[in-house]
């Protein structure tokens, strides 16, 4: 009986607890005419444009916001290109990286475009594994495009990295010595002590940095055709010879495809208008014309800012002036400061010749979602402690191979500095002990299928297969 009157005074004491709603009377239906009437209102249907820059730019009906975009929360679909801006400034400072453009297609090919330093950071809270960096191309070599290359092959190695070795793309130079070759080939030695550290861990084809140089005088020249997708290179006019711009090109079918831009540095050039004419999306570079002023906020003096304008960069007038002969569907510009007290000059001095869509390829985190029917612009949100993504796996042969690392500490390390290391039993406490891991755990390569991987494990390494396997198979499908 206790127990009885207990849970009716609890059955009492919840519904007090809860919410009450007012229900409105039941109430005879409105007209057709004017239910229409009510859910068309501001609703174009055709009868006019809404914007005068939004022509095809809406956001797609899969976006989990319209707003943002969250790491981790949208699969790209199959037919869509993604580009995220990792890096956008030549300046490094805490809202802005060095530039870096990365570049998802619907069929699981992924492209990177510049590395500029500290935009790994951006990548990682992006959920992007350091395993999948390893389509590289890099514009031309000054630092601010490529300074974080090093840390992508050293940590990208170790961190699942064995099977599939970086390549970078770039330009040659006028003689070998400043080329893309001659510049990894510095890194090699650069990073030879990290090297043979690390290769007390797996390795595999980590070390194998690839390297396609391509000639920079070849205007028009194919640097990359694979899986439907081609890239191909022109000069730039960025005060040495050796600076390209890229254009990307997916055909997704036989009546669709879709084209990315980014021209990297370079003075305004015809050879911009010719290759990339018609691109969907044509991302630039733009230097604001208030040298005198911005003195005052970057503390760059006014000539030496007018000098590196005029004879290595794009004013904001030339960029409006480019999109114009060139007729994007978006125009973006980026490697550009962002500042409150600027970004209305940006947009005035594009849009002098330029009427037609356009944004800002910064600050770090904007994302662009692209089909060939509609495209939308939004800000990333990027944790500032994020998580790295699993290393990312092909999981085709069935099978998670781990290999044997090169060498252990015995044969890197002389013996003494290892013999004063402190005993752990003098400072874990008792019972917290783990069983350490001194030795490698096999003597040779780790095999394991897939079916014996736990379920976690397996769809954390495995998750950017699986869903390039759906997706690919939906372009099938498409393609039919």
């Amino acid at each position: 009986m206790n127990c009885t009157l207990h849970a009716l005074l609890g059955l009492a004491l919840l519904s007090l607890s809860l919410p009450s709603f007012a229900q409105a009377p039941v109430q005879d239906p409105s007209s057709p005419d004017e239910i229409k009437r009510a859910l068309s209102g501001g609703v174009p249907m055709g009868r006019w444009k809404e914007g005068l820059l939004f022509e095809g730019i809406s956001p797609h009906p899969w976006l989990t916001s319209a707003a943002n975009w969250f790491p981790g929360t949208e699969e790209v679909q199959p037919h869509e290109m993604r580009i995220t801006f990792m890096g956008t400034s030549p300046t490094i400072r805490p809202g802005q990286m060095n530039t870096s453009i990365f570049v998802e297609l619907g069929n699981g090919d992924n492209f990177i475009f510049d590395i500029g330093e500290g935009s790994v950071s951006n990548y990682t809270a992006a959920r992007v594994a350091l395993n999948q960096m390893n389509n590289i191309f890099i514009t031309h070599l000054h630092v601010d495009h490529y300074g974080s290359l090093p840390y992508v092959w050293m940590f990208g190695t170790w961190s699942g990295g064995w099977h599939k070795p970086i390549t970078v793309h770039g330009p040659s130079g006028r003689t070998p010595e400043y080329g893309t070759k001659a510049m990894v080939e510095g890194m090699r030695q650069m990073t030879a002590w990290h090297r043979d550290a690390f290769s007390v861990f797996p390795v595999g084809e980590g070390w194998d940095i690839q390297v396609n140089e391509f000639d920079f005088r070849d205007n028009g020249g194919i640097v990359y055709e694979k899986n439907g997708v081609k890239v191909i290179h022109w000069q730039r006019s960025h005060a040495k010879d050796g600076a390209s711009a890229y254009r990307l090109d997916w055909q997704i079918s036989d009546d669709e495809s879709l084209c990315f831009v980014w021209t990297g540095d370079g003075r305004p050039s015809e050879l911009d208008i010719e290759y990339a004419a018609g691109c969907d999306v044509y991302v630039t570079e733009l230097q604001q014309e208030v040298v005198e002023i911005n003195s005052g906020v970057q503390g760059v003096p006014p000539f030496l800012a007018r000098y590196t304008i005029d004879t290595h960069h794009t004013p904001g007038y030339a960029v409006g002036y480019l999109a114009s002969k060139i007729k994007p569907r978006m125009l973006m510009t980026t490697h550009m400061t962002f500042d409150p007290w600027l970004n209305e000059e940006t947009v005035a001095e594009v849009r002098h010749h330029w009427d037609g869509p356009y944004h800002f390829g910064a600050p770090d985190g904007i994302v662009v979602n692209v089909t060939t029917d509609q495209i939308w612009v939004r800000e990333g949100i990027l944790p500032d402690f994020p998580n790295q993504r699993a290393p990312q796996q092909d999981f085709t042969n069935g099978q998670l191979v781990v290999p044997l690392p090169p060498t252990d500490r015995t044969k890197i390390q002389e013996p003494f500095v290892r013999e004063k290391q402190i005993d752990p039993d003098k400072y874990y406490p008792e019972g917290y002990k783990p069983e350490l891991l001194e030795e490698w755990p096999a003597d040779s390569d780790i095999v394991a299928p897939v079916e014996a991987l736990p379920e976690n494990l397996k769809k954390s390494m495995g998750g950017h297969w699986e869903l390039t396997q759906k997706n690919r198979k939906a372009l099938e499908e498409r393609n039919r």
